[in-house]
């Protein structure tokens, strides 16, 4: 399922005296199977773009094309519905998104919504459930009675019911520790080896150096560099003045390269690093 916007813009409350615009003219493409970071500064417009790719926002100008599902600014919920379930949207802070009794039949609720009997639906329920790590002993708590991490896997569980085709992740890391994050991050790169297409939107550099194969550079509601996360990291220059920095160990690269030691290329994880000074 790939995804492409064309000449997009969105303005938020247009027509009003509070009418802002959040992104100017953008043009880009998510091609199916990828693992693709959106980065950009607080307003860069990365959160608007990632609601048009489901049609919880439609475009002021242009069209989001995804698969076979045109959305414009014209379009009708009605046309658009089934799109929201083959491109699932995990929020900042998703937990907030929960509601129900028991954490079963919060992720039960989506695909019964859909149209599956109740048994159909919290089997995948149960399914999705122990892929994101949740014991059974959790099954029939109250989700509000979980860690936040838990409520976080619940929140994401919910999503992968709907069997989705595309994960949209917006800083779904946010808030937890070092462990936790590093887990969330397996998660969705095993979901990405499974075959789904995964859309990140992130701040820490060395995610996007981990996990991503192409990167989309925003900047206030510009699209200002596309490319793979290797060339973009490339020019550190142009990344610093953007306020986004690079991954740790590329900074650590540039030093020892400013010292004498050579890199073809500036390596962006520790393994590329560890490779090359096996090399040397």
């Amino acid at each position: 399922m790939g995804i492409n916007l064309q000449k997009v813009s969105y303005t938020y409350q247009k027509g009003t005296p509070f009418e802002g615009r959040a992104l100017f003219d953008i043009d880009l493409e998510v091609k199916t199977g990828s693992f693709t970071a959106f980065i950009g500064h607080t307003g860069s417009g990365k959160s608007t773009v990632m609601q048009l790719l489901n049609g919880l926002n439609l475009p002021t100008q242009g069209k989001v094309q995804v698969d076979d599902w045109v959305i414009t600014p014209d379009a009708k919920n009605k046309e658009i519905k089934g799109l929201r379930k083959k491109v699932g949207l995990v929020f900042q802070f998703p937990e907030s998104q929960l509601f129900d009794e028991t954490v079963l039949k919060d992720v039960a609720f989506g695909p019964q919504n859909f149209g599956l009997a109740k048994e159909e639906a919290e089997a995948i329920a149960r399914e999705k459930l122990a892929m994101v790590g949740l014991s059974e002993e959790l099954f029939n708590k109250n989700p509000f009675e979980l860690s936040g991490g838990q409520m976080r896997r619940v929140a994401i569980a919910g999503i992968l019911a709907m069997e989705p085709d595309v994960l949209v992740l917006d800083e779904p890391t946010a808030g937890l520790d070092p462990k936790g994050r590093k887990e969330l991050m397996a998660l969705f790169e095993k979901l990405h080896h499974k075959g789904l297409t995964v859309v990140l939107v992130t701040h820490l550099m060395d995610d996007v150096a981990n996990y991503a194969d192409w990167v989309h550079v925003l900047e206030h509601g510009k699209l200002v560099r596309s490319g793979s996360p290797k060339a973009v990291f490339q020019d550190i220059d142009f990344m610093e003045n953007k306020q986004l920095g690079v991954p740790q160990i590329t900074r650590f690269a540039a030093n020892l390269q400013k010292r004498g030691l050579h890199f073809d290329s500036l390596p962006i994880t520790i393994e590329e690093f560890a490779e090359v000074l096996s090399h040397e």
